[in-house]
């Protein structure tokens, strides 16, 4: 059992987008201790097809990782979660071109869901490393 009284709280740090709506009592995204933690980004919004809203929860995680100081070449790995598991062509199509020509790819993985909130068709949880953390 550990003895060591801390406070959970110390160094973490939230990561927002400003307007952006959530889904429940989470943080967007988390910093601390070198990581990068991204919650699921959905994009309803961006239209009712998975390829419109593959394009939106990217651009939200572009923007999360921008406000956290860093970039996608950060991310180590990603986890999609599809209503559909057929749509995994086209989420793979775009997911690929937001890439680009990253040397070294995220892990990742990509799953048949069910049902995701707020009408989403896709939603994406990526983690990264704080290249800002050890400067």
């Amino acid at each position: 059992m550990c003895h060591h009284l801390f406070d959970l709280n110390m160094g973490k740090q939230v990561i927002t987008i400003p307007g952006t709506k959530l889904y429940g009592p989470y943080s967007p995204g988390v910093k601390a201790n070198g990581m990068i933690w991204l919650s699921g980004q959905i994009a309803p919004e961006a239209g009712e097809d998975t390829a419109s809203q593959t394009t939106g929860a990217l651009a939200k995680i572009d923007a999360l990782l921008e406000a956290a100081g860093t970039t996608k070449d950060a991310v180590c790995f990603v986890q999609v979660l599809l209503v559909d598991i057929e749509d995994f062509a086209d989420m793979n199509e775009i997911y690929a071109n937001w890439l680009g020509d990253m040397e070294v790819k995220p892990a990742r993985a990509a799953f048949e869901a069910g049902k995701l909130p707020g009408g989403a068709r896709i939603e994406i949880v990526a983690q990264a490393i704080d290249t800002k953390c050890c400067e």
